[in-house]
């Protein structure tokens, strides 16, 4: 049994439908307008709405895109006559799962319906399934369990809900472009297009031509009219990467894209609505930028509506063992090969490391140590000189000391921070049995966690254990 909502001016057709879907064995809340409809799902959450497109007050176009605001799970029928079948098809590009051609046979509107529920119940399973293995700290490529990666991953759930411009900010490397796939993979726009552009990588003319298309004779060799990527991503999600290399001159012209929601192609007059969701990325301070006059203030606001920062993998070296053995199994893969090992040794090398170029320097790593070792367990001698060089510790036992000195001050810091969360994380938060792991008092114990600002991960890794558990 389902929730449907129906809406629809016409007496006669609201007492059709209810009559019908009742005895399909649904439960039908009939209304005669939009504004009723709205008032509706304010208060009951619906499976379905199915709504006439024209009505008085507040038409079927306008219902849907506020249904897509406060349901966005919803599935949305249009009904339309044949006179304003363009208004479906409109309907169709801003979100509609389906339409209806009045008049209608009644058994094919049972199998739109029944098609309809279907697809929504697979939405809802995957959605399921998709958070199961957000609390096992695997989404994709995306790897972790630490307490920082669970509180990416349930912001990630959270803001993939709604269409609300998202700014993900990180160190190079720590996965930016995953994370805004899995965020577009969680929402309601997962059936529609990704797609990513690297704002830095084009120069200005090029970026503004790639992102918004232009028409035949624009420019030399524009002998065709051609959409851009806001067009390609229709109903989707648009990726900028690496923003804050964007020109200031493109910036405007972002800028009044987000507040129009409308393009126009290079060379062309035509404005271009679009229903396309903006996830931006940088590895850049832009706060700071904005106070050096390079990035604009005004754009910066409305970019970040949902900032979403990336711990760097120095701060989460609790995950390296699982990102170590994602790598060793993903090569494996692709060369056909068995698995091979790491040894205790090299995943000590690993911990200790640094990681200036995080994850994506972790995976190079462990693809050139896959390729160069001949045994079944790979062994320090396979890791690069830096990594090796690196440690505290040679390989003979002899401390190493940097030729241009080492900051005593911030290393012994990140060494006692990486043992608290080490701690925490083997006794799934309990604060009381990780002190005495790290022979200190509760109450030392406590200070410290406040001294990094990290106590409240005592909580989120209980609530992660007790899921597991259950």
């Amino acid at each position: 049994m389902a929730k449907l909502l129906v809406a629809d001016d016409e007496r006669s057709m609201r007492e059709l439908l209810e009559l019908v879907f009742k005895r399909e064995g649904h439960q039908v809340t009939a209304v005669s307008n939009g504004r009723e409809a709205l008032e509706a799902m304010q208060k009951t959450s619906f499976d379905l709405l199915i709504t006439d497109v024209k009505m008085p007050d507040v038409g079927g176009i306008e219902l849907l895109r506020s249904a897509r605001e406060q349901a966005p799970e919803m599935m949305v029928i249009m009904m339309t006559a044949f006179a304003t079948i363009n208004s479906a098809r409109e309907a169709f590009k801003l979100g509609a799962d389906d339409f209806i051609q009045k008049p209608f046979d009644v058994d094919e509107f049972k199998l739109v319906v029944r098609k309809a529920l279907e697809k929504l119940d697979l939405r809802q399973e995957n959605a399921l399934l998709k958070r199961e293995l957000l609390k096992r700290g695997n989404l994709g490529d995306i790897i972790g369990r630490s307490p920082q990666m669970q509180a990416v991953y349930q912001m990630v759930e959270t803001v993939a809900a709604n269409s609300s411009t998202v700014l993900i900010v990180g160190e190079s490397g720590t996965g930016k472009e995953l994370v805004a796939r899995a965020i577009h993979s969680l929402s309601p726009r997962r059936d529609r297009a990704f797609v990513s552009v690297n704002c830095g990588a084009f120069t200005e003319t090029l970026l503004e031509s790639e992102l918004f298309g232009y028409v035949k004779g624009a420019f030399t060799g524009a002998q065709s009219n051609r959409k851009g990527l806001f067009e390609a991503a229709e109903g989707g999600t648009i990726f900028l990467d690496e923003i804050g290399e964007m020109s200031l001159t493109m910036q405007v012209k972002l800028l009044r894209v987000l507040q129009e929601r409308r393009i126009r192609r290079v060379g062309g007059t035509e404005e271009i609505a679009i229903d396309t969701r903006i996830v931006a990325a940088t590895h850049r301070d832009l706060e700071k930028m904005v106070k050096a006059g390079e990035f604009r203030e005004d754009l910066f606001y409305r970019v970040s509506v949902i900032p979403l920062e990336l711990p760097p993998l120095r701060d989460r070296k609790a995950d390296i063992r699982d990102l170590t053995q994602h790598f060793l199994d993903k090569f494996a893969r692709l060369t056909g090969q068995a698995a091979k090992l790491c040894s205790e040794e090299v995943l000590r090398y690993l911990e200790e490391y640094d990681w200036p170029g995080n994850v994506r320097e972790l995976e190079n790593t462990i693809e050139r140590a896959v390729a160069l070792e001949m045994s079944e367990e790979i062994q320090s001698q396979r890791l690069p000189e830096r990594i090796l060089r690196y440690s505290p510790k040679k390989a003979n036992g002899e401390l190493y000391f940097p030729d241009n000195g080492v900051d005593l001050e911030k290393y012994l810091s990140e060494l006692e921070k990486s043992y608290l969360l080490e701690a925490l994380r083997r006794t799934n938060g309990n604060q009381t049995k990780a002190a005495t792991l790290l022979h200190m008092t509760v109450r030392s114990l406590r200070h410290c966690l406040d001294k990094y600002e990290i106590r409240h991960l005592t909580g989120q890794l209980r609530e992660v254990a007790a899921q597991h558990r259950g």
